[in-house]
Order: C-alpha cells, then sequence, then structure tokens
C-alpha cells in the first residue's frame, strides 16, 4: 500500500514537504517514485529510490530540477519529496508509485516507470497541491 500525504495550498515561492507511507512490500527489490499529473496533462515522474540499495534518481526535467528532491525513511517506510521555490505550474495530484526492481538494475526499471507512468504496477492515492500566484 502507498498513501500520500502532505498536500495543500501553498504561496508561489514557498515550500512544501510531501509524505508517501508505504507497505505491504516483503522485499527490498522495489522502486517508490514520485509523480504528479496537473489537469489535462499526462503524468510526470519526479523523483524516486531504490529500497535494494537506497539509490536515488530525479527527473531532468527543467520544471523540476533544482527544486524538488526526495529523501526516504527506510526504517519508518516512509518517503518524501521536498519541493521548493513553487511556481503555479506545479499545482497538481502528487501520487507515490511503486514497481518491482526484481534482479534488474534499479536505473533501468525508474527509468521505465519515467517514461511509462501508466504501466506502473502500485499506485497510492493522490494528495493535490495548490499553488497560488
Amino acid at each position: 500500500q502507498l498513501q500520500a500525504s502532505g498536500g495543500g495550498l501553498v504561496r508561489a515561492g514557498g515550500s512544501l514537504r510531501l509524505s508517501c507511507a508505504f507497505s505491504g512490500f516483503t522485499s527490498d527489490n522495489y522502486a517508490i517514485g514520485w509523480f504528479r499529473q496537473a489537469p489535462g496533462k499526462r503524468r510526470e515522474g519526479l523523483s524516486a529510490v531504490s529500497l535494494r540499495d537506497g539509490q536515488t534518481f530525479s527527473s531532468t526535467s527543467e520544471s523540476v530540477k533544482g527544486r524538488f528532491s526526495i529523501s526516504s525513511d527506510s526504517d519508518n517506510h516512509l518517503l518524501y519529496l521536498h519541493m521548493n521555490n513553487l511556481k503555479p505550474e506545479d499545482t497538481a495530484v502528487y501520487y507515490c508509485a511503486a514497481e518491482t526492481t526484481a534482479m534488474r538494475d534499479s536505473a533501468i526499471t525508474v527509468g521505465t516507470m519515467f517514461r511509462r507512468p501508466e504501466a506502473i504496477t502500485f499506485w497510492g492515492k493522490g494528495t493535490l497541491v495548490t499553488v497560488s500566484s
């Protein structure tokens, strides 16, 4: 299970930290990531972490690069998305999602997750972030 929380209304230039509580993954062979979907747009991958080795991955999109980062608290099964200098165009529903890495290189799994989010196996309910100008 995955449950995102921490969304809300924030002014442009502000910061927000989203949390994702994950449970039920019986091995470390998963990658968990953050995605968002704005109205009328496709789902977009933001950041991800491999549970197996803690390696993190971030989108190279200019829309979020340098402003969003990911961290995790494996002991408490929490994943965070730190968002700084928020802009109105960051308004979206933010989701956390997970995919098995099996024995593959985590980078391959995360790359696929970002390219084809519609194919990801596990999704949590999203949390709405609204950035006012």
